[in-house]
Formats: C-alpha cells, sequence, structure tokens
C-alpha cells in the first residue's frame, strides 16, 4: 500500500486531499495543529510548522512516504512575518527534515501561488505575494539537493480554490483542484523536478 504524508489536512484543499487519497485506497498520514484527526482512517500527527521540537517530532514517527504534499500556509489576518514564518521558513524546514529523516522516497510537492510569481518584477507583490516569491526561491535553491537526494520535487499553484482562504467566488472547487493536484502528482517523474507547475499540469512562469 503507497503511504502519503498530507502537511495541513484540518480543512480546504489539504482536507480534500487527505479524503481523496484514503478513497483511493492509500496509507494516509496528516498533520494538523492541534492534533485532532480529520477522519477515522488517517493518522494523524500534531504539527505547528513554526515549532522546530515538532518538525523532529514528525520527522522521526511519520513512516517512509512514496508522496508528501505540503499544503500548510496562512493568508489574511496575519502579519507579514508571521506569512514568512509558516509559508517559507516553515514550509522549508518541514521538506528538509522529512528528506533529511529518509522519510521521502518518492514524490514530494509545496503548494505555492501565482500570487507569487515575479515574473521579473522587481516591486513587492503584497505581503502574501512576497512571502510566496520567497518560498519559491529558496525551493529553486534547494531543488538541486533534493534531487541528488532522489526526490522529484515540484512546487504547484493549486489555482483560486473556494476555501476559507481563496473566498465564495473563486472558480474552483476544492475538489476540481485537489483531482488536479493528485493528476500532476501522478504524472510527475525525475524529468519534471524543480518545476512551477499549476494544478491542472502546466508550466507557471516564476
Amino acid at each position: 500500500m503507497a503511504t502519503v504524508l498530507i502537511v495541513g489536512g484540518s480543512r480546504g484543499i489539504g482536507l480534500g486531499l487527505v479524503e481523496r487519497y484514503a478513497a483511493d485506497g492509500w496509507s494516509v498520514h496528516t498533520t494538523t495543529r492541534s492534533g485532532e484527526s480529520p477522519g477515522a482512517a488517517v493518522e494523524t500527527h500534531r504539527l505547528d510548522v513554526r515549532e522546530p521540537d515538532q518538525i523532529a517530532d514528525l520527522a522521526r514517527s511519520v513512516p517512509v512516504c512514496d508522496v508528501v504534499i505540503h499544503v500548510a500556509g496562512v493568508y489574511q489576518g496575519r502579519s507579514r512575518a508571521e506569512m514568512f514564518a509558516v509559508n517559507v521558513t516553515g514550509a522549508i524546514a518541514v521538506c528538509q527534515a522529512l528528506i533529511d529523516g529518509g522519510r521521502v522516497v518518492g514524490k514530494l510537492a509545496i503548494l505555492t501561488s501565482q500570487m507569487g510569481a515575479r515574473r521579473g518584477r522587481t516591486e513587492s507583490l503584497g505581503d502574501y505575494g512576497d512571502s510566496k516569491a520567497a518560498l519559491n526561491d529558496e525551493f529553486r535553491r534547494r531543488a538541486p539537493g533534493w534531487g541528488e537526494r532522489g526526490v522529484t520535487a515540484a512546487v504547484i499553484h493549486p489555482g483560486w480554490v473556494r476555501t476559507e482562504m481563496g473566498g465564495s467566488s473563486a472558480p474552483l472547487s476544492v475538489e476540481e483542484s485537489v483531482d488536479g493536484i493528485v493528476s500532476v502528482m501522478a504524472k510527475l517523474t525525475a524529468q519534471d523536478h524543480g518545476r512551477f507547475l499549476t494544478w491542472d499540469g502546466r508550466d507557471h512562469p516564476w
């Protein structure tokens, strides 16, 4: 049975991925800040990505995973410092700890956003956009080393999705985004390592 870890599976896209992989017969592990399980068929680990001790515990306790998808992030109502602590520092620290601990044997994806695509611009993209641009930069810096460890990694824009973060006017349902992300992960090969992809499998400009 293949194993997947969804980092940030309590709601929205993360919960949708948990439910989809569980329905497809995977062994599903996820993280929530409270440690409460989002479903009976899921193994849940407590994780606040800002807490190094909890990251280390996760890297020790989670089994070897065929797929890891890091979803956890914050958007509105948070300070710039908190956005960077969660969206950049925390996300990279979790992925690096899992790789260093030998917990990723296949594919890894971090959800980013089209709002962090600079496209050559130098001005601020707003606090959230700046945090995702910084995440993309750090991913690109680390991707070569991750590839040498045998991990196929990408960052994925999940689309504008009707979640608490995306709002009710967003064009995509959680199910549509999840279907796309699962398909992208299934098709991901070593040749895709280091790419910025969209939920429907297209290349996105950096």
